[in-house]
């Protein structure tokens, strides 16, 4: 009986690091160099995979070279051939001494054997943690007669292949402030306890990052996991074709495809087939609790950044420079207040006033205060275009005219018209992120957040505010009054 163990390349940096193999076949070569490990060597390679195999024959002892030891530590995966008389070679056992992996049940042949091994405790030490340390990686069982040898390698190179074509997500071209927040989520995730299942949820405005942090987060920890999916869009997407097409797309990324004939299926199956692989997932832009269930669960909920990040990350978009000249600062904490530290804002502003001098800058803000960035809008916007259409009206009347008022007050004001749902529909906006009710009571909301709800009331009429549905503007209020005023005398 054969068996194949195989191991990742764990540290934080191993999904990006550029590896010189693929793989690092480690064997016996009196057992399995002309049969097994042989033809595993030729699938691998015929499949395009960058193979180490030291087809060298060195006598019993003989020490590991350099050049092995280089080998073994810039290959992505080690793939061990546990054969009979795997342990009682010395040389194995230093090649798994210099990967720091093997296997733990192998420990009573080593015990046995140890008597003939002519090297000092220190080495016998180095084995004996290097057979501990694989005691948790999972075997692939190879007996002859029982199946194919053909089709086992198949699996076995279907696996390895499936490992090495994972890429990292892009993230971000300036960074700023990821790495402390990456940390964080992955203290929070506690990626080393295989025997508990994490589910967390990064919650806020649109804009504010949360899908580069969990990008971030996909990349540092991916090779912890046998399966990875990162679903993009999962709102978008299953506007467009369902939750179904959803829940295919997740299972053909983790254990392979799989038609479904409803959502109900797809949960069931999810359930199983998920519980038997220790899977990364993560869910964009999820806005609603059924997108949950369908594909996951029930998230818990965490928050935003900091002032001296945004204007980091304002510097690099619009200097490409980390630090500016002083005479930059007060306009950059002009930006940098405007844009309330949401990244996506400072990254828009920064770049749209790249290459240009102060006294551009404050005209733009200028403008900017007065009719929002289109771009901007458009992300923020993806909140508002989710409520029903009573929760809209409600967000409109807090946006254009009651910021800053007390709840109860907008509550007593709204109520005539829209009734009894009002409770409801402002509990809508805080879980939206829209509004936010501050400890002493009363309603308030992002300044990126009320300039896009004034916007949306401004489009209604560009040119004639009187056919808005709201005016807040004294300027406009007066303009119609005096329009109306002449249009009764006339009358």
């Amino acid at each position: 009986m054969l068996q194949v163990l195989i191991a990742m390349q764990s540290s934080s940096s191993s999904f990006s690091y550029r590896f010189s193999n693929e793989v690092f076949l480690s064997f016996r070569g009196e057992d399995t160099r002309h049969s097994f490990t042989g033809n595993l060597y030729k699938a691998l390679s015929e499949r395009g995979i960058h193979t180490f195999i030291d087809d060298k024959k060195l006598p019993r002892g003989d020490q590991i070279s350099s050049a092995l030891e280089k080998a073994i530590e810039e290959s992505r995966i080690l793939i061990i051939v546990l054969s009979e008389n795997y342990a009682s070679s010395s040389f194995c056992l230093n090649e798994l001494g210099s990967f720091g992996e093997s296997l733990a049940n192998h420990e009573k042949k080593f015990n046995a054997d140890k008597e003939t091994f002519k090297c000092n405790l220190v080495k016998l030490e180095t084995w004996k943690m290097a057979l501990h340390q694989v005691a948790n990686l999972s075997g692939y069982h190879f007996k002859h007669g029982e199946e194919y040898e053909y089709k086992f390698i198949q699996r076995i190179v279907e696996l390895v292949s499936k490992k090495i074509n994972r890429v990292p997500l892009h993230v971000a071209d300036y960074p700023v402030g990821l790495e402390s927040r990456m940390q964080e989520v992955k203290a929070l995730l506690d990626v080393g306890s295989d025997d508990v299942v994490h589910l967390l949820g990064i919650h806020g405005l649109g804009g504010v990052g949360k899908t580069t942090l969990a990008a971030a987060v996909y990349n540092s920890i991916a090779d912890h996991f046998e399966a990875l999916c990162f679903l993009e869009n999962v709102r978008e997407t299953s506007k467009k074709h369902g939750l179904q097409h959803l829940q295919s797309n997740l299972l053909s990324e983790t254990v392979g495809e799989h038609k479904l004939i409803s959502v109900k299926q797809g949960i069931s199956i999810i359930q199983h087939r998920l519980q038997q692989q220790k899977i990364l997932l993560i869910l964009d832009d999820v806005d609603k609790r059924e997108q949950l269930q369908a594909l996951a669960g029930r998230p818990d909920l965490f928050g935003l950044g900091s002032r001296e990040h945004a204007l980091e990350l304002l510097s690099w978009k619009a200097f490409k420079l980390e630090k500016v000249e002083p005479f930059y600062k007060d306009v950059l904490n002009r930006a940098a207040t405007y844009a309330s530290g949401l990244p996506l804002a400072l990254e828009v502003i920064g770049s749209n006033l790249y290459g240009r001098n102060i006294e551009q800058w404050i005209s733009a803000l200028d403008r900017y205060k007065r009719i929002p960035n289109k771009e901007i809008q458009e992300i923020l916007k993806v909140s508002y275009d989710a409520l029903e259409e009573d929760e809209q009206s409600v967000f409109l009347d807090i946006a254009c005219c009651f910021k800053k008022y007390g709840l109860v007050e907008v509550e007593d004001i709204l109520h005539a018209h829209h009734g009894h749902c009002m409770k409801h529909h402002i509990g809508v906006l805080v879980e939206k992120s829209l509004i936010k009710i501050s400890f002493d009571g009363n309603v308030t909301l992002h300044d990126l957040i009320e300039d896009m709800g004034k916007e949306i009331v401004r489009q209604e009429s560009v040119k004639e505010p009187r056919k808005r549905s709201r005016l807040w503007f004294p300027k406009d209020i007066v303009q119609v009054l005096e329009e109306n005023k002449v249009n009764k005398i006339d009358t």
